[in-house]
């Protein structure tokens, strides 16, 4: 088992990193910047910039991106490093929205397995 901390983008060398390096790929919501690494897990960063609005407002992208990264985490491909940025149009957003936007986003990025892909696809 991993620990909790280790899945946690926090070294600034590895922002940096991503941003120069990295993909990306937008939606209404977020931006994705992901970039593969040489660990056997995936590791991930929620941010919201002071664009975003005051600090109730970032908390609140954070708490959204978060709670709906939960329930696609299962699905991601591991070996990952990804940045989950928040948009200014998040703050209006409900979790259901937020949500759909990372799930197509990641479907986008390829970095959702081949079985999610293929439900994705079955619903729409």
């Amino acid at each position: 088992m991993i620990d909790k901390k280790k899945l946690i983008l926090r070294k600034q060398s590895d922002f940096n990193r991503i941003y120069r390096r990295g993909y990306s790929r937008g939606s209404k919501y977020i931006v994705i910047l992901y970039m593969k690494n040489r660990l056997d897990y995936t590791r991930v960063a929620f941010v919201a910039s002071k664009k975003v609005g005051n600090s109730v407002e970032r908390n609140r992208a954070c708490r959204l991106m978060r709670e709906s990264f939960r329930f696609l985490k299962e699905d991601i491909y591991k070996g990952y490093d990804i940045i989950f940025v928040a948009r200014k149009s998040i703050i209006l957003s409900g979790k259901e929205e937020v949500q759909k936007s990372m799930r197509q986003s990641l479907v986008q990025c390829n970095l959702i397995e081949k079985k999610y892909r293929e439900n994705e696809r079955r619903r729409d």
